[in-house]
């Protein structure tokens, strides 16, 4: 099937200043660090590289939360090591301090009479907090579009759950993985699952999680079928089960680095990949309601089967993820393990993951792949996303911005379907769980587990 050219690859994958993706990516609202790297007013400020520019975050003494350039105007120095300190970030070299909003405040090494410093100001971008993460717009201030809310504006700080880890590879390569349904079918299955026993979930309605495993392992090549929306698209891998029946796994992409991937019954947990730049990529996981991760439908444990963790325990205080398994240790590859045991010798989930894309290269060369039909969604996601830059450069409207969406509605499932069922409407607001109960946490009769 269609493979890139060299030309499109590059236009996918370099989001800098200036390029097509990045100026796109730029009329988004963007994750820029989690709430918990800057926790109080005048604590410490953060280095942020994003979108491929090297960034201050800081805290001031009124709570609120500037972003700025790294380098001082005046003679460079990085503004990482100034005093954060009475509403304003002051340079260590000349004194020199910047507000929030990137105006110069004070200018001590000047004399008292100069007018100097208020025409001095610093490249500044509006933040928003939402969901335990400090969001950013980064594009031109008259195309600045309304904060998109998925759930995260109404969570109280003791029920978010939001998460960053770092990956060196590039952002499209990242998500790529995400938007894939039958990689499960082999990178992550191990050989204890033809004995999980039939617990009976085998039949129309939603199955537990462990026999989702039997499933994925049941039907290893599934057939995929795709829906564009308002929003991006949705998308599902359809298996067969043991007991012949329809089981069909549905995620979501949201423009431009959003998935919501399948999970029984809904699943409201966004994947949100950031360019740091062109060569790494910042893993946010979001919840935009507060989820019982521990267990699925009827009370079934949420991979519990599996002989290897979903993710690390080590993470930070912060929500910051610190990594044990990289490519410097072979991501822990244990090959008698693979042998015997798992088909990728990799003993956690989401290290399986980024083994993969990350062993790609920083950024993989996508026309030398050929592309099979389990490869749909990808495709479609390119396309979308080269459609949507060209329009921009053209003067056009980001897609999946406007105010007038519900972006609730950015929802995954999965099911065995009934007979006649479309699992088009499933997560819909026409599906009739999504009216049962609400998904943001309202009304909570059907456990949700985590994707």
């Amino acid at each position: 099937m269609t493979m890139l050219s060299t030309e499109d690859n590059e236009l996918l994958t370099r989001v800098g200043p200036g390029t097509p993706m990045g100026e796109l990516l730029r009329r988004y609202w963007t994750p820029a660090l989690l709430i918990s790297e800057v926790p109080a007013p005048d604590s410490d400020p953060v280095r942020v590289r994003l979108l491929g520019e090297d960034l201050v975050a800081f805290r001031d003494t009124n709570g609120r939360v500037g972003l700025v350039q790294e380098n001082c105007p005046h003679r460079g120095a990085s503004l990482y090591f100034g005093r954060n300190e009475e509403c304003g970030l002051r340079c260590p070299y000349h004194g020199w301090k910047f507000d929030a909003d990137g105006a110069c405040t004070d200018m001590p090494s000047e004399p008292p009479t100069s007018v100097f410093k208020d025409k001095v100001r610093i490249t500044a971008y509006p933040t928003h907090e939402s969901g335990g993460i400090v969001w950013t717009y980064m594009g031109p201030a008259d195309t600045m579009t309304p904060f998109r809310d998925f759930g995260s504006d109404s969570l109280e700080p003791e029920h978010v759950q939001a998460t960053k880890m770092h990956s060196t590879c590039n952002w499209v390569q990242a998500m790529e993985g995400n938007l894939d349904t039958s990689h499960i079918s082999w990178l992550h299955q191990f050989n204890g699952v033809d004995d999980i026993p039939d617990d009976g979930s085998d039949k129309p309605g939603y199955p537990s999680n462990p026999m989702s495993w039997k499933f994925w392992r049941h039907d290893r090549a599934p057939r995929l079928e795709v829906e564009d929306t308002w929003y991006g698209f949705k998308y599902v891998g359809i298996r067969e089960t043991p007991n012949g029946h329809t089981h069909v796994r549905m995620s979501a992409f949201c423009y431009p680095y959003h998935t919501v991937i399948a999970t029984v019954p809904l699943g409201v947990r966004h994947g949100i990949f950031v360019p740091v730049d062109d060569h790494n990529t910042h893993r946010y996981l979001l919840n935009t309601r507060p989820l019982d991760n521990s267990r699925g439908v009827g009370g079934a444990p949420l991979f519990s089967v599996a002989p290897f963790k979903l993710a690390r325990a080590e993470v930070g205080g912060n929500g910051v993820i610190h990594r044990e398994y990289t490519a410097e240790n072979d991501y822990g590859i244990d090959r008698e393990e693979q042998r015997n045991l798992t088909f990728s010798g990799v003993a956690e989930f989401v290290s399986q993951d980024l083994m993969v894309t990350e062993s790609m290269g920083p950024i993989y060369d996508r026309s030398q792949e050929r592309l099979g039909t389990s490869d749909k969604a990808i495709i479609r996601m390119r396309r979308l996303l080269m459609a949507a830059a060209k329009s921009v450069a053209d003067g056009g409207e980001a897609p999946a911005t406007s105010a007038e969406h519900n972006y609730f509605e950015v929802r995954s499932a999965e099911k065995i379907l009934e007979d006649g069922e479309d699992w088009r409407v499933l997560g819909t607001d026409a599906d009739p769980l999504v009216r049962e109960m609400d998904v943001h946490g309202v009304r909570d009769r059907t456990p949700i587990a985590g994707s």
